[in-house]
């Protein structure tokens, strides 16, 4: 990414507002420079121990991605997207250090703070994802030859937007946070 790439970045706040949910993509690639900047987003994420308990697969092939959809209940966008991530808890990597917890929770939230920071920095880029978590786990490891050890925990699919949704309504702050 070059400096001027940098400087048409949004605001943290802005980028918040802006991100969406896309459902329908066009038929464009995305940039390998644009790709290499949400990984290494995604690389930079904070986990727990600075284990990095998650391993990321790049699905480009359209077979596979259409595999996904299938996996995926029926989601066509996942094969409609140029390329999906899929994001893996490593329960292994992270009982090393913290046992049963790792291995139970911890390698989760580090796959799903990952995906995260993958989502936002494809944002920021301007290009679209939408988070799905409804699939068949074994329907998604067969898809991508993901080992039996690795729990898939979310699918990205990334892309140039074809639509532009309006925002959702969210909870007041009221009803979510409880002041102690």
């Amino acid at each position: 990414m070059d400096d001027q790439d940098k400087e048409e970045l949004m605001d943290f706040f802005d980028l918040i507002q802006a991100r969406r949910s896309v459902r329908l993509f066009k038929q464009i690639q995305v940039e390998p420079e644009k790709l290499q900047a949400i990984l290494q987003a995604a690389n930079l994420a904070p986990s727990a121990g600075n284990l990095q308990g998650y391993e990321i697969f790049l699905v480009t092939r359209l077979n596979q991605r259409q595999a996904l959809v299938q996996a995926a209940l029926g989601q066509e966008f996942l094969a409609q997207a140029p390329l999906d991530l899929i994001f893996c808890a490593n329960p292994t990597r992270s009982a090393v250090k913290y046992g049963r917890r790792g291995s139970q929770l911890y390698c989760i939230q580090d796959a799903t703070i990952a995906c995260t920071y993958a989502m936002l920095a494809a944002t920021a880029l301007g290009l679209a994802t939408v988070w799905v978590g409804a699939f068949d786990e074994e329907g998604v490891r067969r898809a991508a030859d993901i080992p039996p050890e690795l729990l898939p925990v979310a699918v990205l699919p990334i892309g140039y937007a074809a639509e532009s949704p309006a925002p959702r309504p969210r909870r007041p702050l009221e009803e979510i946070v409880h002041k102690l």
